[in-house]
Parts: structure tokens; sequence; C-alpha cells
């Protein structure tokens, strides 16, 4: 019979892998990890000036201080993938966090309504594939199955175990359990982070291995931020943004909460943070939840099925 959970962990002196720390909540996270003394492998396409500065900071090797180091990687390309695990063992020994955080939002080059073959669109009619989905769900569907292969058969160290734990913490939204039609890859995606993020619980007891996530609200990121027809969907006035610092505390928390078993996905609002039940949740509600104007978008994409031949491509 395995035990009720495992053993107490702390990221400090540990190491972590964060895709998407080169801004945003995964940046704050990325931060908050160094500053709780936990080695940080950055990844992402680039840094941003701030990701950057903090990464410097902590590239120099002292004795018991945590150290950052970045990697260029597109989560879309599984060799990209791999190499993260590579290059952190090589840097750091190994690794013992991994969030597989990096994440879009429904951006004109891969979305619903601008289908493939489009003249904004950058996914192939011949590719068999969405980037947007690429990067929502097979990336941290992926880099999870590679941390559970390096948990189990590390190059160096101890195998993991419930009295040696490791962590795997995914960045899902309050759209897991929403529906927007504006972006209904978005919202299919986080619907999907929710029910693999609670599939896996049972590895936590038996194998010491959590797997837990949080859903963000209305965030204040890049994601909103460099896409101005995004923040349409926001009123200024009635909306309450919530802030990138608070979501890092909460994957710190799942971290390290012995009560955040694994599975669990913890909401986070402006000034507000709960557990997400399975089943007849109430949903997300109160400040940094809301946001006014989606509805009032719908009205853009019935004009886009207007047009003629939408969706068609040349045979």
């Amino acid at each position: 019979m395995p035990p009720p959970s495992t053993h107490l962990f702390s990221v400090e002196g540990k190491t972590a892998i964060v895709t998407g720390s080169g801004s945003g909540i995964n940046l704050c996270f990325a931060s908050l990890l160094l500053s709780r003394n936990c080695n940080v492998l950055f990844a992402d396409l680039a840094l941003r000036p701030e990701a950057r500065k903090i990464v410097e900071a902590y590239s120099s090797k002292s004795e018991g201080k945590a150290r950052a180091a970045f990697i260029q990687t597109d989560v879309r390309d599984w060799k990209q993938l791999s190499r993260m695990f590579e290059v952190a063992d090589k840097e750091f020994g190994g690794v013992d966090v991994v969030c597989p955080g990096a994440g879009i939002y429904d951006p004109h080059w891969s979305n619903f309504w601008y289908p493939p073959g489009s003249t904004v669109s950058k996914d192939s009619p011949d590719g068999g594939h969405y980037a947007s989905l690429d990067i929502n769900i097979t990336h941290p569907i992926r880099t999870t199955q590679l941390a559970i292969a390096t948990f189990l058969k590390p190059s160096q160290g101890e195998k993991v175990s419930p009295t040696n734990p490791k962590r795997v913490v995914i960045t899902s939204s309050i759209a897991g359990q929403l529906a927007n039609l504006n972006t209904p890859l978005y919202i299919a995606g986080k619907h999907a982070m929710n029910g693999f993020i609670r599939s896996l619980g049972k590895l936590d007891p038996n194998l010491g291995i959590r797997v837990n996530g949080v859903a963000p609200g209305l965030i204040k990121t890049p994601l909103w931020t460099d896409h101005p027809e995004k923040l349409t969907f926001v009123d200024q006035d009635k909306d309450v943004w919530a802030t990138p610092e608070e979501v890092a505390e909460a994957m710190l928390r799942c971290l390290e909460d012995p009560e955040m078993v694994g599975g669990t996905i913890l909401e986070v609002g402006a000034g507000q943070t709960r557990k997400v039940a399975m089943l007849n949740d109430p949903g997300p509600s109160g400040p940094g939840h809301t946001v006014s104007n989606i509805g009032a978008n719908y009205a853009n994409v019935f004009e886009l099925l207007n047009e003629d031949g939408w969706g068609q491509t040349e045979s």
C-alpha cells in the first residue's frame, strides 16, 4: 500500500526547467525559484530584456548560490525539448522540477477562425497540425513525459521515489472551465490540460512524482498586452487584473505545500486562490476572473464566417 503522500519537498538547492520563462508568469516563477536558491534553466525562443538581466545576474558559479542558464527552445520541436534535459544535466547535474509553462492565446497566425491557408495563418493546409495545439497541448504533455522518464532513470543522482520526490507544474487557465467562441483552440487546450493534470494525480503517492497545475485568470502579461485584438475583450473600468507574482506564488505552493497533492489545480485571481474541484465546481468568479467584453466580440467571428469562401482551400 503506497503512502498517502510524498515526503516534504523544498525547492532549496534543487534545479528546475521552465519553458516560456522569457517573459510573463513563467519569468516571475523562474525568478521566485532563484530567490529560493533553486537553479533554473530558462527555455524560450528568446529572453526579454528583464529576463536577460535576471539570467545574467545569476549566471556565475558560486558555492551555495542558485544559478541560471538559458537555452533557446522552440517547444514545438521534440528534439529541442529533449535537449533541455541534456543541458540541465550538464549544467546542474540533473533536474527536480519541470514547468512546461510556454503558451499562446490563439494569435491570428494559429487560430480556428483564420484557417490554414488563409492570409494571416502560418498553419499550412498540408501541415497536419496547428501550432496553437502544438504549443498549448503537445508541448506540456511531451515535456511531462520526458520529465517522468528522467526522474525514473537519472544519469546522475538518486531515482525518484516517495522519499525522493520530484515535481511537474503545468500552466492551465480558468479557460479550462469555460467556453469562448473567440478562442476555441485555447479553450480546448486548457480543458485538455486540466484532464491531463488530474489523470496523473496517482503518480504522487505511488512514485513521488507530483503533477499539479495552476489556472490563472486575467493576468497582465504579454499574452494579452502584445495582442491588441485580445485587449478588446477587457473592460478596463470593470475588469481587474491579477499579477504574475500571484500566479508564481501559487506555482510554488503546488511544489511545496503538502496539501497540494498530485492532480491539484490551483485557480488564481486577484487576491484569491482556490482549489478547483473535478466535479460540481462552482467555477471562477470574483476579481481577476472577469473579462467583460468577450461576448461582444463574438460579432467578429460571425463577420469572418460571412466572408465568401471561409475555410476553403484550393484543391
